[in-house]
């Protein structure tokens, strides 16, 4: 404020001259700040839908409250309704950020450009196949010509890789069936409408105790590096730094420790583009189905 605003402050605090002096210090204050605010970019962060909207909205916003407050930027989550949708959105290189499964990283890797950051060190991603505990096969080759249930064609662990050692290590031929949910799986292999179903562990284990004892698992996958939390190319490099270092430091807290298994992310550690190299040698675009 300028001395002669002072003068009228201290003479005339009463006065309209006063009133005027100080909205105008207001409309500079806040002119500043407008000006500030300017410019200031939102990064929008795609996520794979694993669950409902509101599921993973309740499990990311706190995450990404903590990014923002750790780094100065804006985190925008940018949901897609289905994962084929997520997929066409994450391929055109849509999401500044993003969450997804290993198959979709390679994918998003060689269209958009994305560069990983961060995923779990403390496990591996892998399919499970399981049957009827009632039923009397034992093993793969014993589903030749028979129908096996999937959650969807792209998922990875629980359809994918499946699909790919049923063909390449079993040599058997099979009728896939896409329920849409793991939980469909299992509900088709209880009910004996499918002779075996794929998922993934943690989808099992989530399941009643009732229906748990009653599926097998007689084959697992090739275990894979998990899920990566992904930057596109043209995210700043300060920027992706400082959003590296931020899930590195939640890793040594432990609110920031609780929020990240949720997603689930046990131990966050750096991701390297080499961690899903030996996806590359599946050959996986043979089961692949563009959405």
């Amino acid at each position: 404020m300028s001395a002669s605003c002072l003068d009228i402050v201290f003479r005339y605090q009463r006065s309209s001259a006063f009133q005027k002096c100080m909205l105008l210090a207001l409309f500079l204050l806040f002119g500043q700040f407008a000006q500030a605010g300017e410019g200031k970019r939102t990064y929008t962060v795609g996520l794979v839908p694993q669950y409902e909207a509101s599921k993973l909205h309740s499990i990311w916003r706190p995450i990404l409250d903590q990014l923002e407050t750790a780094t100065g930027e804006v985190f925008e989550i940018s949901g897609a309704p289905s994962i084929p949708q997520f997929e066409k959105e994450l391929v055109s290189g849509d999401f500044d950020f993003a969450y997804m499964n290993p198959y979709h990283f390679l994918l998003a890797h060689g269209g958009a450009g994305y560069t990983p950051l961060v995923r779990d060190h403390a496990r591996k991603l892998f399919g499970i196949l399981v049957v009827n505990a009632q039923s009397d096969i034992t093993s793969p080759t014993q589903l030749d010509q028979k129908t096996i249930a999937f959650p969807a064609p792209n998922a990875l662990g629980a359809s994918l890789q499946m699909r790919q050692e049923l063909v390449d290590l079993f040599g058997i031929e099979f009728t896939p069936r896409y329920v849409k949910t793991h939980d469909a799986v299992y509900l088709n292999v209880l009910l004996n409408e499918a002779a075996a179903g794929g998922g993934v562990q943690r989808t099992l284990n989530q399941q009643s105790e009732q229906y748990r004892e009653h599926l097998r698992v007689i084959h697992t996958t090739q275990k894979v590096a998990p899920h990566p939390f992904a930057a596109l190319g043209s995210v700043p490099d300060a920027v992706r730094k400082r959003v590296l270092s931020a899930f590195l430091a939640m890793g040594d807290d432990a609110e920031g420790k609780a929020l990240l298994a949720k997603i689930p992310i046990l131990q966050v550690g750096e991701a390297s583009i080499d961690d899903y190299e030996p996806l590359r040698k599946l050959a996986l675009e043979r089961f692949y189905e563009a959405p």
